[in-house]
């Protein structure tokens, strides 16, 4: 007997699928909320600092800035941590220094153009998608998930945590969505789920989950590393 081939889902589909803040049990958002409170009593503002460094690099990510500027500066922001921490970006060292900072400096800059800025009909789910994977020639190599989301929290401040990876040992978007919220999302090797449509979907949910009354997306993602370890 052949067997039955299980139809893809669209992009629709899935997402209407992903799960949703109503998903969360009442008395675990209770928990959540009254934590929330504690935190912002005690820490009511985040570092000032960082805003200044972003909106520089928000000039760099421009339409002009990103191909007229300092190569040096792409890469100074692959090995910064300033409102955010990546870790350690050997790959992507090796790869630049390899290359050198022309030819690697104009692979990052396409890199960066089509994840912010490419074709309207592909969705930023799957521009991110398509850079992670690697199926486009042009991707820089070692500029992947813990790169590519600061650059969207950059350029896209109200939307974006600073929470860089889907899922990690130490804590990523799905293990804090789990301990926090107690809300299992999809493993990134699931059938029909891409790894780029996770991030953006698991980010949203948890910015729709911490709700309001942070100074910015980092003092809220701050929050949420946290909590994961209190509740």
């Amino acid at each position: 007997m052949i067997p039955q081939r299980i139809p893809l889902r669209s992009f629709g589909e899935l997402k209407s699928l992903f799960p949703k803040a109503e998903d969360v049990d009442p008395d675990q958002m209770e928990r959540v909320t009254r934590l929330k409170e504690q935190y912002l009593a005690a820490r009511p503002n985040f570092d000032p600092d960082v805003a200044a460094y972003w909106a520089k690099y928000q000039r760099i990510f421009s339409p002009d800035g990103l191909w007229t500027c300092d190569p040096r500066a792409l890469k100074d922001f692959a090995n910064s941590e300033i409102g955010a921490h990546p870790g350690n970006q050997a790959t992507f060292n090796s790869a630049w220094n390899g290359m050198g900072d022309a030819a690697a400096g104009e692979t990052t800059r396409q890199t960066i153009e089509y994840l912010l800025r490419g074709p309207d009909d592909v969705p930023l789910e799957d521009r991110l998608e398509h850079l992670l994977s690697g199926t486009k020639p042009f991707a820089m190599t070692g500029f992947k998930e813990a790169l590519l989301t600061p650059v969207l929290c950059v350029m896209y401040p109200d939307r974006f945590l600073t929470i860089l990876k889907y899922t990690t040992k130490a804590g990523g978007k799905r293990e804090i969505a789990r301990m926090v919220y107690g809300l299992e999302l999809p493993a990134p090797e699931s059938v029909n789920w891409t790894l780029g449509r996770l991030i953006l979907w698991s980010n949203d949910l948890l910015l729709d989950l911490a709700g309001e009354g942070f100074a910015n997306r980092q003092h809220a993602a701050e929050f949420l590393w946290g909590a994961k370890d209190q509740l």
